[in-house]
């Protein structure tokens, strides 16, 4: 499972920095960047709060995020079947319709 992967994946498509998505989440650059890049595993607090700014479903994240890895052997050809399928309907999720969402979130205080 890369958590960090998917959520650089969708703040990409959404056409946010990570500067941006950073800010909104109330984290530093350098631990979103850590957290992109694997060196850092996200607390569900912070996998919370980015999928509330991006306005996804935590599920999208973890669909983006899981690796044919993650799946025991005996339930590979059940992966190959639907993995694909259910791969393209989490990135329907993730549109840049989004983008206005995000850009006008306000961080509560």
């Amino acid at each position: 499972m890369n958590i960090g992967i998917a959520i650089r994946s969708i703040r990409r498509q959404l056409g946010i920095t990570q500067y941006e998505l950073a800010e909104k989440c109330n984290i530093s650059q350098t631990s979103l960047s850590q957290i992109e890049n694997g060196i850092k595993r996200p607390s569900n607090r912070t996998i919370k709060k980015v999928c509330e700014v991006l306005e996804i479903p935590e599920s999208v994240i973890y669909i983006l995020g899981m690796q044919e890895t993650d799946v025991p052997v005996s339930r590979k050809s059940v992966y190959d079947m639907l993995f694909p399928s259910i791969k393209s309907m989490a990135l329907q999720i993730v549109s840049s319709e989004h983008r206005q969402l995000v850009e006008n979130y306000e961080i509560a205080v």
